[in-house]
């Protein structure tokens, strides 16, 4: 059985993730801080493992990837997803207490979880695994007002480059996918405030067959950036 570590999964894509490897009979490692809500996630499903973890806490990540690899015996890929997007503001109305969140959950949490992923890529047997960061089409081409956000998205970008070098000797592959309004909670949020004239928008489980098509790739195959997003928001040209 194919085994998967999901960060962010209790709530918009890593729940819809989470719900599609279930339904594939993965082991489904399940990784957020609100223990009820992944367990509203799990559904019962006896190949969900739940794991409530402050991805910000480098010790809770460890033991958290530690229970998981106790219970499923290996980890094969790591979707590197927990993420917020923060105030939408400039430069100089951010304060600098919602800068040091929004990089501690973006950059420090997914820095976290892709070293506790590697290290037990690296030490299993036999050696290897994938690790699918969450990128942002913010990491190309930002909204106004995203600094904080679009300054870790970019920082994203430069990890999963290095991971994808420093993995080859242990048979790690690491990819991204960039992913342009898909229709979760934070996206209804920014709907609410433009009825008039909302964002062209898509189905958050068409991102989640994405990443399965990532994680099911042999491993002399990787998908290095993939960038999925509704087919009219405005990112090629004018818009």
């Amino acid at each position: 059985m194919k085994t998967i570590i999901i960060t962010g999964a209790s709530a918009g894509i890593g729940a819809a993730v989470a719900h599609l490897f279930l339904d594939r009979g993965w082991r489904v490692g399940l990784l957020a801080r609100r223990r009820e809500a992944l367990e509203q996630v799990a559904g019962g499903n006896e190949n969900a493992v739940i794991l409530p973890c402050d991805v910000t806490d480098p010790a809770s990540v460890e033991d958290a990837f530690d229970s998981f690899v106790d219970q499923a015996g290996r980890l094969d890929v790591l979707f590197n997803n927990a993420g917020m997007f923060g105030s939408a503001a400039p430069i100089d109305e951010i304060s600098v207490e919602e800068w040091n969140l929004v990089r501690a959950v973006n950059l420090d949490g997914m820095f976290y979880c892709a070293r506790a992923g590697f290290a037990r890529m690296r030490a299993q047997n036999p050696q290897g695994g994938r690790i699918i960061n969450n990128g942002s089409i913010s990491a190309h081409v930002p909204r106004e007002g995203s600094v904080t956000y679009t300054t870790t998205k970019h920082a994203i970008t430069g990890l999963t480059k290095t991971l994808s070098l420093d993995g080859r000797a242990f048979d790690i592959a690491c990819g991204q996918i960039d992913i342009g309004n898909a229709r979760t909670e934070l996206l209804e949020g920014i709907i609410a405030k433009n009825p008039d004239n909302p964002p062209p928008t898509m189905a958050v489980d068409d991102v989640a067959k994405a990443v399965l098509q990532m994680a099911e790739l042999g491993p002399e195959a990787n998908v290095q950036f993939m960038t999925i997003m509704a087919t009219k928001m405005p990112y090629i040209g004018r818009g």
